[in-house]
């Protein structure tokens, strides 16, 4: 705690003082154009990854970035999704996970969290994912969670679309949704391409398919 304290009076006397101006204006009002929904895991910071300021992000965080279908139960998810595209009208929905994901880990092998009664509900949320990754077959540990980490964003994507508010937007041209993987180790991030139909690198994906008019809307 200590550390964090010295932490806070850093950013009062230099970035609070450097950027007083962003601050005095966020005070009165926020407008993000990004919702991004990324995993609770202390060593995934969406501001610090993508540079963004305050005020530009509208984050949403939980073990293993899921999206409950909806009406399936994750209140909490869905009231900052309708709020986030229904009041606040952001553009773009980002799901984000990211390398050695301790939720997927735990969805790949459930006896590991069988006495973590929370953690078993909550995974299940993620069942489709697990489903799917047990229908591919992959038996190398490391391609199996990498097939995992990526199928669970595509998941969640596809979760995404079941909210009221989502499909509106969708329907009406006024949203685009992407999914990312962030490598912790290699500080990157790949996204999927609907054109390729598999994750490359972020910017080769956002050029890929800036020419389709509507693939972010399906999968």
């Amino acid at each position: 705690m200590e550390r964090l304290v010295k932490g806070i009076e850093g950013f009062v006397s230099t970035v609070y003082e450097s950027e007083r101006a962003l601050f005095l204006r966020l005070a009165a009002d926020q407008q993000p154009d990004v919702l991004i929904v990324t995993c609770s895991d202390s060593r995934v910071d969406p501001n610090l990854v993508t540079q963004s300021k305050p005020g530009d992000l509208f984050v949403l965080r939980n073990a293993g970035n899921i999206v409950p279908p909806y009406g399936a139960g994750g209140d909490g998810e869905a009231a900052t999704i309708e709020y986030a595209l229904s009041v606040l009208g952001v553009r773009h929905i980002v799901v984000c996970g990211h390398t050695d994901c301790g939720a997927i880990k735990a969805l790949l092998d459930p006896e590991s969290v069988a006495s973590l009664t929370e953690v078993k509900r909550w995974l299940g949320y993620a069942e489709t994912t697990r489903r799917i990754v047990e229908r591919i077959g992959e038996t190398d540990t490391i391609k199996r969670m990498r097939t995992a980490i990526e199928t669970h964003v595509l998941t969640q994507l596809d979760n995404l679309r079941t909210h009221p508010a989502v499909a509106a937007a969708l329907a009406a041209s006024e949203l685009e949704l992407h999914g990312w993987v962030y490598d912790i180790g290699r500080g990157h991030i790949d996204a999927w391409c609907m054109n390729q139909r598999q994750f490359i690198d972020v910017q080769e994906a956002e050029s890929a398919d800036s020419s389709s008019d509507d693939w972010r809307s399906t999968r």
